[in-house]
């Protein structure tokens, strides 16, 4: 590390480092200095070794962090003691670095086990760092991007033992270390707390849909409990069940790539089975979503859409295949159906806005699609496939009361998940401030505003 003049920055003093501007009271470490690194590693073959007695040792794969987790609290599988001496222990307290899936993403052990060759541990760094500071630390972009820069020139993009060692570390003090940590760690329950609870919100709505969409719950002022068999089982006795070729028109699509699409809005827009897959949910509106156009110059030759029809992806990697959205909101405007989708056309006056896109994504109805999909590392579904399948179908007013439900939780999913990413989006300011000494916290400001940010949404969260 190289010494420096110290430079004043508001009240704080700084000097010059390898990492750029530190406070002149922080130190930097190269990581392999002041800690224990090494490579876990596998008895193989690990079949042999596997056991479901509870006396085995844990044994940690990638499969048992969660997708946001910091913690790893326990593993699925557990390994005969015999193993331990070829592979390698880890305890409570030791962070594990993946050396290729999710790129040095660190987790927190709370737990005790063995560790194969895709991690990488770090142990014995208890006496300069405090663990939830270390945490985020080795979770920021002064890491990361050490990381990638390390790692210039290979040919995979992944993590080793040496490339880890040679990773420069702030060290401020323990107690300033422990307060950044605290503050972190408030906007980090907040955030849990969010993905929680639209996590909730979404398993709600799954349910609501079972229920409602089936007809084995009604919404008052609908119907009665009569139920006649059908195609689809039972149902109340005043809906109907249609194939849907016999309901729907069939479009024709375009087979656009996507370098023949621009993101700026005023040509044509082309809707891509990747975003009906992926980027939108039962509806796609065209005056809120994000919805790429054909290039100019580029004439589009098929059918034109319009609100309330359907787009279908018929294809995917994985059983997924089959996803659609509905239409709204072109007003007027020109819009296709792109590569690898299924674009149809209600017939007019059977289905209300809105209930065919939650419809066709409910598991009453994919369910019938299983047996259809063809291909192997590719899933597919063909028109006539579609075709064959069958609808439910309740009176109009039923139906729209049962999309106005689907929307009102949707708004409310949609809502939380950006009051989540807002608060992701502060977590990620306060990382920048705080592990590079931009922002200090003194002894008795450490959390009291964050803690009064966090009881005042726990309350809210409470409420909902």
């Amino acid at each position: 590390m190289r010494g420096g003049k110290a430079v004043a920055h508001g009240d704080t003093k700084f000097k010059q480092t390898d990492l750029g501007p530190i406070p002149a009271d922080w130190e930097v470490k190269r990581l392999g200095d002041v800690a224990t690194i090494a490579r876990g590693g596998s008895p193989r073959p690990i079949e042999d070794y596997l056991t479901t007695n509870p006396d085995g040792v844990n044994w940690v794969k990638i499969g048992d962090v969660g997708t946001d987790a910091k913690y790893i609290v326990k593993t699925e599988e557990r390994i005969v003691r015999e193993g331990v001496c070829k592979s390698r222990m880890v305890f409570p307290g030791d962070f594990l670095l993946s050396n290729s899936m999710s790129y040095g993403r660190p987790y927190i052990l709370k737990i005790s086990g063995c560790i194969h060759d895709g991690w990488l541990v770090i142990q014995d760094y208890q006496s300069l760092f405090d663990t939830e500071f270390l945490y985020y630390i080795l979770g920021s972009e002064t890491v990361t991007t050490q990381y990638k820069t390390l790692a210039a020139g290979s040919s995979v993009l992944n993590l080793n033992k040496d490339l880890v060692s040679n990773v420069l570390i702030p060290l401020p003090p323990l107690p300033e270390q422990r307060r950044i940590a605290a503050a972190l760690s408030d906007v980090d329950d907040l955030i849990g707390a969010l993905g929680k609870l639209i996590e909730k919100k979404r398993a709600i709505k799954t349910g609501a849909m079972q229920q409602l969409l089936t007809g084995q719950t009604r919404l008052p002022g609908f119907g009665g409990k009569k139920f006649k068999q059908t195609d689809l089982g039972p149902i109340p006795a005043d809906w109907e069940v249609k194939r849907l070729g016999d309901v729907m028109t069939m479009l024709r699509n375009n087979t656009y790539a996507r370098e023949m699409l621009t993101e700026e809005i005023g040509g044509v827009f082309n809707v891509h089975y990747g975003d009906v897959l992926i980027k939108f949910g039962a509806i796609v509106d065209f005056l809120k979503d994000s919805i790429p156009c054909l290039k100019s110059g580029v004439k589009p030759k098929q059918d034109f859409m319009q609100d309330g029809d359907l787009i279908f992806a018929d294809t995917a990697e994985d059983e997924t295949v089959g996803k659609a959205c509905e239409v709204v909101g072109l007003n007027g405007r020109k819009a296709v159906s792109g590569l690898h989708t299924i674009p149809c056309r209600p017939n007019a006056g059977v289905f209300a806005s809105g209930y065919l896109g939650y419809y066709i994504n409910s598991a009453t109805y994919h369910n019938q699609l299983l047996p259809l999909i063809t291909g192997t590392k590719v899933s597919s579904i063909s028109r006539a496939g579609l075709a064959s399948t069958f609808v439910a179908i309740p009176p109009l007013p039923e139906q729209r009361a049962i999309a106005g439900v689907f929307t009102d939780m949707d708004a409310e999913i949609s809502a939380l998940e950006a009051e989540k990413r807002k608060y992701e989006s502060l977590k990620s300011g306060m990382m920048q401030q705080l592990l590079t000494g931009k922002t200090r916290l003194g002894p008795t400001e450490v959390t009291p505003l964050m803690k009064a940010k966090s009881r005042k949404s726990a309350i809210s969260l409470k409420r909902r």
